[in-house]
């Protein structure tokens, strides 16, 4: 089953199979969107390294019970190749690690809506990343929709009204970078493991090159409030454990090009969130901004639902 899993195009599978891989993105979008606003209220008591130490430890705690319990459960071990555990361990580096770290840092010298607009430069990088390395080509209704989607986040952006430096472009660009890396990484990864397991393995790996920040978290830890490190703990059970599992099993079904690009509805689902959560009401160019992301994740997707028409 894994073997025909791996060598069938997303067209190609069942239907089921399908609707289960949107869910799993859709849950993934929701938990990465509600990531934004649980960083900006943690951000200003944990500085980027500890904040990052807590939320990949605390993943790698929860996947670690899980993942044993599954493995008493089956008394099987858990088949992985090296090849797929050195491109575990690379991604959960670049991405889990780097990225997280890298993000945090940007945050604190750019306003959320520039972070958003850099970082979702990823998408396209990884559109076309997965066209060189992965051979999944250039179809136009997916660089169309990012293009539009990305524009979105252009829209988005344009209504803050924070602090910009260079530091945090920079910071915020290679953030960018570090999740294209990963995801391409990861898709490779995923030819001969599960989604979960990859998660699992590579928050691990993500954690121990966090572990430097351990002096310096114990200390902020101790003098931080209750709820700043509920706040972690969130972000390393939801959009981290969770959050990147389902965009596992999500990946390992659909092609990486088109995947990546329904993330662009992560800065839509953030101005809703915010609106709720922490009493910002979007404004006109916010809730544009939103719109045009998900019309524009719409577009991407449009040639997979021709092609499984057509295939029908």
């Amino acid at each position: 089953m894994t073997e025909q899993l791996q060598n069938r195009r997303p067209t190609d599978l069942p239907q089921a199979e399908r609707v289960k891989a949107m869910i799993a993105v859709g849950i993934t979008v929701v938990l990465w969107a509600s990531a934004f606003v649980a960083i900006r209220d943690v951000g200003h008591v944990l500085s980027p390294g500890p904040l990052a130490l807590v939320r990949i430890g605390v993943a790698a705690a929860a996947l670690t019970v899980v993942g044993l319990a599954r493995v008493a459960r089956t008394r099987a071990a858990v088949p992985v190749s090296r090849r797929s555990l050195l491109l575990i361990a690379l991604y959960g580096v670049l991405w889990l690690a780097g990225y997280t770290v890298v993000l945090n840092a940007g945050e604190q010298h750019v306003d959320a809506g520039t972070a958003a607009l850099l970082v979702n430069i990823a998408p396209l990088l990884v559109a076309f990343g997965a066209g060189v390395f992965l051979g999944e080509g250039y179809p136009r209704a997916l660089i169309v929709g990012s293009l539009v989607a990305f524009g979105g986040v252009g829209i988005i952006a344009l209504d803050s009204g924070g602090q910009r430096d260079w530091t945090g472009v920079l910071l915020c660009v290679a953030a960018a970078l570090l999740y294209a890396a990963g995801v391409l990484i990861q898709k490779a990864a995923l030819r001969g493991v599960d989604g979960f397991t990859a998660t699992w393995f590579a928050c691990v790996a993500g954690f121990v090159v966090l572990l430097p920040w351990l002096p310096e978290t114990v200390g902020e830890l101790a003098s931080a409030p209750p709820g700043a490190i509920l706040g972690a703990v969130y972000l390393g059970l939801f959009p981290t454990a969770i959050g990147f599992s389902t965009w596992a099993y999500a990946l390992r079904r659909t092609e990486a090009g088109r995947l990546t690009a329904t993330t662009y509805a992560v800065p839509a689902v953030s101005v809703l969130l915010s609106s709720v959560l922490l009493g910002e009401v979007p404004s006109v160019l916010g809730l544009l901004g939103g719109a045009v992301c998900l019309a524009g994740v719409a577009i991407s997707r449009g040639r997979a639902r021709a092609a499984r028409a057509t295939a029908a």
